[in-house]
């Protein structure tokens, strides 16, 4: 439902770019990535801005003693409202709606001795299989924000150039976190109590997830206006 309503809303906003002469674009380096923006004007202390953000990071955790080998891709869409308390200001207040398509790959690690140590007990790698997980969010998360710069103000020499920034943060509430050993190699019976211990590690894990709630937005960019 909230992919179909966002967009229509979508657009409805490139319809209204194509309504107006005036249109800008910027490049965008920050906390979500590497990002492009489309900004309109809404209104006149009121812009419309729609991007899309892309960055991919790959790191290590540890949760109770148990080592993951993380893929992060983080997504994210923006359909956001700039704005500026006064005309020919560069300050603004954002808000709006993020798409967040940010999702996380983890692969258990066994470790130097070859044995995964799952819920206090200790198994060998061939018992245990593959230890496999994903994070990922709900799709809309809301967004607040201040900025300064407007991609559709021209700079002093008369050109459509021009810098601009964001700092804000978008809730991206308690995460769908699943974790499951694929390939067991020992008896049902072992199986079984693994299958148990894997359960609980993943409930662990829900709690280290559930710490990050709110993803901080620092970016810089330049524009340019049309």
């Amino acid at each position: 439902m909230f992919a179909k309503q966002f967009s229509l809303a979508v657009a409805a906003l490139l319809l209204s770019a194509g309504a107006n002469a005036q249109v800008g674009v910027t490049a965008d380096l920050g906390t979500t990535g590497v990002g492009a923006h489309v900004v309109i004007p809404m209104e006149t202390y009121l812009n419309g801005r729609f991007g899309v953000n892309y960055i991919k990071h790959d790191f290590d955790k540890t949760t109770d003693k148990v080592h993951y080998d993380v893929a992060g891709k983080l997504l994210t869409v923006d359909f956001l409202f700039d704005w500026y308390l006064r005309q020919g200001s560069d300050f603004r207040l954002t808000g709006g709606v993020v798409y967040n398509g940010n999702r996380l790959s983890a692969d258990g690690r066994p470790n130097a001795s070859g044995q995964f140590t799952l819920n206090g007990h200790t198994y060998t790698t061939k018992d245990v299989g593959a230890l496999i997980g994903t994070v990922d969010y709900r799709k809309a998360a809301p967004y607040f924000g201040i900025g300064w710069g407007n991609a559709l103000a021209k700079a002093s020499n008369g050109r459509g150039w021009n810098v601009n920034a964001d700092l804000g943060v978008y809730y991206m509430g308690n995460p769908n976190v699943k974790l499951a050993n694929l390939g067991c190699g020992a008896t049902t019976a072992i199986c079984t109590t693994i299958a148990k211990d894997v359960a609980a590690e993943r409930v662990k894990l829900q709690d280290d997830a559930d710490k990050l709630k709110v993803w901080p937005v620092l970016r810089v960019g330049i524009g340019y206006a049309f």
